[in-house]
């Protein structure tokens, strides 16, 4: 769709607004693809794993389609099936073609992370120059300080989770509805948000209500309904095709007809009182709240703000601001502004809380964040007009206050992020060596774990001939099985074969527990 200019009258159709004080202010792309990857990449050999879902519905899969054999959580279960083999199977290809060529299976653990690092980079990016090229390239340098130095994004930009995968496909979307030079770009930016929701998290595809919304408005007063129609149009293709290769994956690997997005979605909103997430643990409303204060700390804050500091500008717009240099409609920034708050809302009334399930909207929170900054250091350059405050804050004594505070905030997630490293990351150095251990070379055994099974860091870390098993703790819920493993002659995996003693409702089976499987001594584990 084309968009109309509003701030400057000498601005081209389609064209960003060019401004010399902010040229001096622009980040190139190169560096900014750097501090990305740098980041990324130190998270990828870094980070601890937060989340046990990470491991048990992601991880496991993915070892058991390369190596034959995993623990299976009952959502893999032909029975349940809301898990996508889909998603899996794009992270198990890059593993299985090099395996050969890697000393351990630890190492294809770090590649596939490696991986992730590399797309996110690629998508951080990609939302930098846009924003940088279309809102204004001050706003883009607070986004990537903001994104680079943040805990959340650190953990969120390589786990192997659906919804860090449809946090990729939000930054690609925000970009697409951003660019502002065609129609292409409005069907690319719904096919996005798309690809996030079917192949990632269904949930996330609620991010781009406002946004279509804005779409919607905009084609009504330029009257280009048909464009935008037209431009729905090509994204149901699209999203028709996708659809279709998810079905046909899925349906394969569960043996029957299978739409996993509508089951995620059926399971958990309709899943009555005895099913659904509310099982799994429930948290107050402001966990949200404290959550994102100590994953991005002052940026979170900023980002509340954006909201009503883009509304008191608005309201001064006529008289002040057009010296911010708004490259898009004052208005449109507040409707990116938008979909940080709806997702907010939206989470925080939900008992069932977990720190993922923001991952989807950190580019939207850091995004906000940016904004209220530029706004706020805008406000501390417009008291040097004022000669009372100019005598008693000083230009040199303001910039240095501004930057304590931003520099502080950066050293806030620095040192959070260090902390919860050093904290956190005993899992993946205890099992490392398990896998250069000569006495697991030609037996089959197995290593039991106890009341911290959460904490197993996957089957990557074990050698091959070596099976994860759990003894009885106090934990008293349904934990993970394991998948049937196929003769070795065989090519693939039986993943249709329907495991017994799993159901949907966390109610434990005795039969995980490794003390009543036949022929298994546990006092030797």
């Amino acid at each position: 769709m084309e968009h109309q200019r509003a701030e400057r009258p000498d601005a081209k159709r389609g064209q960003p607004l060019k401004d010399t004080n902010l040229d001096s202010f622009r980040l190139t792309s190169t560096a900014a693809f750097f501090l990305f990857a740098a980041v990324n990449l130190l998270a990828a050999i870094t980070a601890p794993i937060q989340d046990c879902d990470e491991v048990f519905n992601y991880w496991e899969p993915t070892h058991y389609l390369n190596h034959g054999f995993g623990l299976q959580t009952w959502e893999y279960s032909p029975e349940y099936a809301i898990r996508s083999w889909l998603y899996i199977l794009l992270h198990s290809l890059p593993g299985k073609i090099v395996s050969p060529l890697l000393p351990q299976k630890s190492s294809e653990f770090y590649l596939v992370r490696l991986l992730l690092g590399a797309v996110c980079t690629a998508c951080e990016t990609r939302l930098y120059l846009v924003i940088s090229r279309f809102v204004n390239s001050r706003v883009a340098v607070y986004y990537l300080i903001a994104m680079a130095s943040s805990s959340g994004m650190y953990y969120a930009s390589v786990a192997y989770l659906p919804s860090s995968f449809a946090m990729y496909a939000v930054m690609l979307g925000i970009a697409q509805f951003m660019n502002q030079t065609g129609s292409r770009n409005f069907s690319w930016g719904v096919f996005s948000f798309v690809v996030g929701a079917t192949v990632g998290w269904p949930f996330s595809a609620a991010l781009i209500t406002p946004l279509l919304f804005d779409s919607l408005v905009r084609a009504c007063i330029n009257h280009e309904i048909r464009i935008f129609l037209q431009s729905i149009f090509d994204s149901l293709v699209a999203t028709s095709a996708l659809v279709a290769i998810q079905v046909g994956v899925d349906s394969f690997f569960y043996r029957k007809f299978v739409f996993v997005p509508w089951r995620i979605v059926s399971y958990n909103v309709f899943g009555g009182s005895s099913r659904g997430p509310d099982i799994f643990g429930t948290e107050s409303w402001h966990f949200y709240v404290r959550n994102l204060l100590l994953n991005f700390n002052l940026w979170f804050i900023l980002a509340l703000c954006a909201g009503p500091l883009l509304i008191i500008m608005l309201a001064w717009s006529s008289v002040n601001c057009h010296r911010l240099v708004w490259q898009l409609p004052y208005w449109r920034i507040l409707v990116f502004a938008c979909p940080f708050y709806m997702w907010l809302a939206i989470f925080s009334v939900q008992e069932h809380k977990e720190e993922r399930f923001m991952y989807p909207a950190y580019p939207f929170l850091c995004f906000n964040a940016a904004v209220a900054l530029h706004l706020i250091l805008f406000g501390v350059g417009q008291m040097g007009q004022n000669a009372t405050i100019s005598r008693i804050l000083p230009a040199r004594l303001r910039l240095i206050i501004s930057l304590s505070v931003v520099l502080g905030a950066v050293a806030l997630g620095i040192l959070r992020t260090a902390a919860t490293v050093n904290a956190y990351r005993a899992p993946l150095e205890v099992y490392r060596p398990r896998q250069r251990n000569e006495s697991y070379a030609h037996e089959e055994t197995s290593l039991c774990i106890g009341k911290e099974w959460y904490r197993f860091p996957s089957s990557y870390f074990l050698p091959n001939n070596v099976r994860a098993r759990f003894i009885k703790s106090a934990f008293d819920g349904l934990l993970p099985g394991q998948f049937s493993e196929s003769p070795k002659e065989s090519r693939f995996p039986p993943t249709w074969i329907v495991p017994p003693g799993m159901n949907d409702q966390n109610l434990e089976d005795p039969n995980k527990n490794a003390r009543l499987l036949p022929g298994l001594d546990c006092v030797q584990c």
